[in-house]
This record gives structure tokens, C-alpha cells and sequence, in this order.
């Protein structure tokens, strides 16, 4: 009788770093997670599947370039998983570029309606792919930097690190909104 073995319907690696052990999660489709160590919001690390290094070269990869100065983008499969308000904030958040911040103000204006700073935060402070989701550019109104699921210092390391190596040419926070209030499923697409 053959016998056929199922593969893990998600499984990780951990990642050594400047910032600590990294915690990678994916599925046999994308990534679904990066964590610090003592992560804010982490899940039950039994949810992640077992340990295997399998398939996450690409993401390493472009990690250790995006920590050099060599990388601004990521080129990666990511499934962002949460409440649909979650998953707008995560996609407005995702368009910030490189070297470049914005405020939760500014993106709660941006999704429009009754949307508070304050419940942007929330969905900031949940996203499951930190770095790759770049919430450690959003700062507070007087351009403060606020809470970040992996420590305020991370994120203060991760923005000097994008004004070292930030182009010439990154967009002002108005001409970012601008461009942010165009996206469709903005306040005033």
C-alpha cells in the first residue's frame, strides 16, 4: 500500500538580523507573517507548522539587501490576512515608499468617513508583515515616532536606515497623499 505524506499547511524559519531574530511564516503560496522577538500581537507560535527552511530563500534574501541599502521594494507573494478595515490600512501602508513617512492621520483621512487616527494605529499595530508592510513609516502627527510592534528603536533603526540610502527624489507627504487619495477604494476615488 503507498503511502503519501501531506504537506504542512504553513510552516516557518527564524532569521538572524540587526534586529533580532526574525520569525518568517509562510503557506505553499506566500508569506504570511514576519515577527520579532517579542513581537506586539504575535500568534501562538503553534499556528506557524514546523520549523523548515524550505522556501524561504527569496524573502531572506531580499531582507539582507533591503538591510544593506541595496533594496527599496520587495518582489515577494504576500497574503495579508485580517478584518477587511485591516487589510485597507495594510494596503494604503504598503504604497508609502521608501524614505518616505506618513502620518495615521493622513492615512485615516484617506480611507475617509468616520476612520480615526487611532483605529489606523490598530491596524497598523497588527500587521502580520512587518518590514515587508512598511508600517514602521507611519508616525504620529508631529511626525513622533509611536508605538511599532517591534519596538520603538526598531523602528527608529529601519527609518534611519531608509534616510541613508533614500533616492534623491522621495514624494513629499502631501504629494504622497495625493497620490494616496487617487487609489481606488480611497475617500475620494
Amino acid at each position: 500500500m503507498a503511502s503519501t505524506t501531506a504537506s504542512p499547511a504553513r510552516w516557518y524559519t527564524v532569521v538572524p538580523t540587526a534586529l533580532g531574530q526574525l520569525t518568517l511564516v509562510r503557506d505553499a503560496d506566500a508569506l504570511l507573517g514576519l515577527y520579532y522577538p517579542h513581537h506586539w500581537y504575535k500568534p501562538n507560535p503553534a499556528t506557524f507548522g514546523p520549523r523548515s527552511h524550505e522556501g524561504f530563500s527569496g524573502v531572506i534574501g531580499q531582507l539582507c539587501e533591503y538591510f544593506t541599502g541595496r533594496r527599496q521594494t520587495f518582489d515577494l507573494a504576500l497574503a495579508l490576512v485580517g478584518s477587511t478595515f485591516q487589510c485597507r490600512v495594510w494596503n494604503l501602508v504598503a504604497q508609502v515608499p521608501y524614505g518616505a513617512t506618513v502620518t495615521y492621520g493622513a492615512l485615516a483621512a484617506t480611507l475617509g468617513g468616520d476612520v480615526t487616527a487611532q483605529q489606523v494605529g490598530a491596524a497598523v499595530g497588527r500587521n502580520p508583515l512587518c518590514i515587508l508592510v512598511p508600517c514602521h513609516r507611519v508616525v504620529g502627527a508631529d511626525g513622533k515616532l509611536t508605538g511599532y510592534a517591534g519596538g520603538v528603536g526598531r523602528k527608529r533603526h529601519l527609518l534611519d536606515l531608509e534616510q541613508a540610502c533614500r533616492p534623491a527624489s522621495v514624494p513629499t507627504q502631501e504629494a504622497l497623499l495625493l497620490d494616496l487619495w487617487s487609489m481606488p477604494g480611497s475617500a475620494v476615488s
